[in-house]
């Protein structure tokens, strides 16, 4: 007598593996999500370091930023508070969102889209709006 598998044993087999496959590819997504989101909290906390720096140093925050390029300082002596403002994990070509309104530059925000929620703040961040901001002190 043979011995093989029935159509029926190699079906639930393979329906078994494709479910636990597809549990495992959204969990994988969801954590690339966090992973991305976590370090996008980290770079605004980065920057708003270096930009409390700078005002320290200068008595008013920098009007802009370059995001990819280095926070120095304007002045000849050219401290540097950020070797490298860091740009979004996803999308290199996306940068967050930088502002110090009014001509005194004494008050600042600093935002990003997080993928995985937070409240809209009604700045673009590249495509979408941002939803997570920090200021001087702490998330707006």
């Amino acid at each position: 007598m043979k011995k093989a598998f029935t159509l029926i044993e190699v079906l639930v087999v393979v329906t078994i593996i494709s479910i636990l496959a597809s549990i495992a590819a959204v969990s994988y997504s969801s954590s690339l999500k966090q992973s991305r989101d976590a370090r996008r909290k980290t770079d605004l906390e980065q920057i708003r370091a270096a930009v409390e720096m700078y005002k320290s140093y200068n008595n008013v925050y920098p009007g802009t930023i370059t995001f990819g390029a280095a926070l120095t300082d304007p002045s000849p002596g050219t401290t540097i508070y950020l070797s490298k403002v860091p740009k979004d994990p996803k999308d290199p070509n996306t940068s967050y969102y930088y502002n110090s309104p009014g001509p005194t530059n004494q008050d600042y925000e600093v935002c990003a889209f997080l993928e995985l929620g937070g409240t809209d703040a009604g700045v673009s961040c590249g495509a979408s709006n941002c939803n997570y901001c920090l200021g001087p002190y702490g998330e707006k």
